[in-house]
């Protein structure tokens, strides 16, 4: 390997094989002994044919939709599972923080596992030590430092696994989406620990949905899609690339002079078409018309979840002709889900001009870290501010 790469990864491919639900009754358990094993199972390409190379000091924002396969490449890279082929080639100490609940041994406390990970990255204890108050005082969890982490809440967890991934000195630090768990306080928090550790000339691999952060910290990106690197190169140029290739834009072609006013466009602008819970919406949507425009037309829109119910609506009035209408949907009002538009313009009482079903599609990735504990429970679609009495 050239002494400047810290990663070299040639032909990577990881496959895991799904298993169809196992049948139950007697019946059925008898007759699947006589059909093929092969037929119970599919094979699903997580990874298939990756191959870059990642120098010293490279700071990587890993980009793409849910299931490219940005989360398996980062497994396979931090070693907690093998790739099915392709070879993997690295030059440094990896601190992981992935999914919630790995990197830790759940018996353990906070300071055994500060410890455990310490010896992990081949660090001796007195190296640990000389961090251990700064790694504390970081996550800001020093009266639950010597209680079990499985006692942890996981936004505790986050704070401790974060702190010690990023101050335990690794040559590489891998960070997956994991960072979401967190408040935004801790979030910016975060981001600016990973920025001093890449001025430090460490390299950093950084998934996440959110491409401001990801613009912000890195100055390298892969864009991943269905298991296949689409491109690498500059932050900027491979954003621009997921943005053209994933655009949530739909161009109506025109409906004919039957309509005397339509829907020509309409697309979610800013962040692509996933957001966390405290983050700001806007909807474009462009209205053209056929003829002069006439007094009191409406432009309604109706946001709609996954099982076709109208969480919410708002309107305007046009008086525009052939022009750009946006709609804000402020952050804290939706819960996680997906959702999508209905764009109607009509005059009341009168007619119907165009009614579009699904303009754009968007997702909240997140609920508010406040509701947490409620999550086991049925809270619907909006978040009502509270005021109790």
């Amino acid at each position: 390997m050239h002494q400047d790469y810290v990663i070299k990864i040639t032909n990577l491919s990881k496959k895991y094989t799904l298993g169809k639900q196992r049948e139950t009754s007697f019946r059925s358990a008898i007759s699947g002994i006589f059909k093929s094993s092969k037929s119970n199972r599919d094979e699903f390409w997580a990874l298939k044919d990756v191959s870059f190379d990642v120098h010293k000091g490279d700071v990587i924002g890993i980009i793409g939709k849910n299931g490219a396969g940005k989360s398996t490449l980062l497994k396979v890279l931090s070693q907690i599972t093998k790739p099915t082929e392709g070879r993997i080639e690295i030059n440094g100490r990896i601190a992981s923080l992935l999914e919630v609940g790995t990197g830790f041994h759940p018996e353990l406390t906070g300071r055994e596992n500060i410890y455990l990970n310490g010896t992990i990255l081949g660090m001796t204890r007195a190296e640990v030590k000389a961090k251990f108050n700064e790694i504390v005082a970081f996550s800001e969890i020093e009266k639950f430092i010597d209680t079990a982490v499985k006692h942890y809440s996981s936004g505790m967890y986050v704070r401790l696994a974060f702190a010690v991934a990023a101050h335990l000195e690794p040559e590489i630090l891998i960070i997956d989406e994991v960072l979401a768990v967190g408040d935004a306080e801790f979030q910016k928090k975060c981001l600016g620990k990973m920025r001093d550790v890449a001025n430090d000339g460490r390299t950093v691999l950084f998934v996440s949905h959110h491409l401001g952060s990801v613009k912000q910290l890195c100055n390298k990106g892969i864009l991943l899609e269905k298991g296949k690197i689409v491109c690498t190169g500059f932050i900027n140029e491979v954003i621009s690339t997921y943005q053209t290739r994933d655009s949530n834009v739909k161009i109506y072609s025109s409906p004919g002079i039957h309509k005397q006013i339509f829907v020509h466009e309409a697309m979610v602008i800013g962040n692509l078409n996933e957001f966390y819970y405290n983050e700001v919406i806007q909807f474009q949507i462009t209205i053209k018309s056929n003829e002069v425009l006439g007094k009191n037309k409406f432009l309604l829109i109706r946001i709609v979840d996954e099982n076709e119910q109208v969480v919410g609506s708002s309107e305007i009035i046009i008086n525009r002709a052939d022009d750009i209408y946006t709609y804000q949907l402020d952050g804290n009002v939706l819960v996680k889900g997906k959702y999508k538009l209905n764009c109607i313009i009509y005059q009341p009482g009168v007619i119907q001009f165009d009614n579009v079903d699904e303009c754009c599609h968007f997702e909240i990735l997140d609920n508010n870290p406040l509701f947490a504990h409620l999550e086991t429970f049925d809270i619907g679609k909006v978040y009502i501010p509270n005021k109790w009495i």
